[in-house]
């Protein structure tokens, strides 16, 4: 059965922790967003407390990933303390370490590591917490430049994870999504397509990727949005709002899935409305950025 088959009646939207499993991150309101003192105990909780409230409105996808801090851990234990639930599916991303120590303030938060070893190493860590939950696997963050586009070690790796029944992805970041998404297309082993999902930054600043999901989407490839909200720019944009942001995302015909990055239970609420809105992409076209200035923006985004 496919991750989409699974998916079928579940909430379009999933919860990604990226916001919960680490003190430090780039949305914006993260200083009253969460608990003053971020203990691991208290991101632990805040994190169950979403995945509860996220799963008893019908959301069944969650999103992980290796840099996340302890959100791999803090999914496990949510997991594993609640063995009737065995319809979730869990994505998680390898490919960047998370360095900061659980600290707000860190000269590196994170390094980038696109290679076979690093795959080894972090898949290891990942199947440790969450086993045979793991359903989907990306690299995180990939760019035209990525060693990942062209190590064929690495891809016969990918395709031994994938011949094992987890689905092998990418996310991609930066001014040239499309152009990763494309090359990533192109990518077989044995004659089959590598990369069966793709992960991308869609959202009404920056829809410059969309040619290209839909391409994905036409390939087969499970789609699925982050940063709907531009790193919380979109959800304080007067006439626009974090539910019409996001339901802008599940307009798109190539769209199976669009992350929530909700840090607090009334954010995900607030979130989960964009099921019901009816809205016009149309409508807000004028918002849209050169990518070259979104995603330099985006990288002067203070970690806080």
């Amino acid at each position: 059965m496919t991750i989409t088959d699974r998916l079928a009646g579940a909430a379009r939207i999933g919860l990604g922790l990226a916001a919960v499993g680490r003190p430090g991150y780039l949305n914006l309101g993260r200083d009253t967003d969460l608990p003053v003192e971020r203990t691991v105990e208290a991101l632990r909780a805040r994190a169950h407390e979403l995945l509860d409230q996220a799963y008893a409105a019908g959301v069944r996808y969650v999103d992980v990933a290796r840099s996340y801090g302890r959100a791999e851990e803090f999914l496990a234990q949510w997991l594993r303390a609640r063995p009737e639930i065995d319809d979730v599916v869990v994505g998680s991303k390898w490919g960047y370490t998370y360095t900061a120590g659980w600290r707000v303030e860190a000269d590196t938060h994170e390094v980038k590591d696109h290679s076979l070893a690093t795959f080894d190493r972090q898949y290891a860590e990942t199947r440790a917490l969450l086993g045979d939950r793991l359903d989907l696997y990306q690299i995180h963050s990939v760019t035209p430049d990525s060693p990942a586009l062209r190590d064929a070690d690495l891809h016969r790796r990918l395709a031994e994870l994938a011949e094992r029944g987890v689905v092998v992805g990418l996310s991609t970041s930066g001014p040239a999504q499309a152009e990763t998404i494309r090359d990533a297309l192109g990518i077989r082993v044995d004659g089959r397509p590598l990369f069966r999902s793709v992960q991308a930054t869609w959202n009404l600043l920056e829809p410059s990727v969309g040619p290209a999901l839909a391409q994905a989407y036409d390939a087969g490839c499970l789609v699925i949005v982050k940063e709907a909200l531009a790193n919380g720019r979109l959800a304080v944009r007067p006439g626009v709002g974090d539910a019409v942001a996001l339901a802008a995302a599940l307009r798109q015909p190539w769209a199976a899935i669009v992350l929530s990055g909700a840090a607090t239970g009334d954010q995900l609420a607030s979130n989960l409305r964009a099921e019901r809105l009816a809205v016009d992409p149309a409508r807000w076209a004028d918002l849209a950025e050169p990518p070259a200035r979104y995603w330099q923006q985006r990288s002067q985004l203070p970690w806080t």
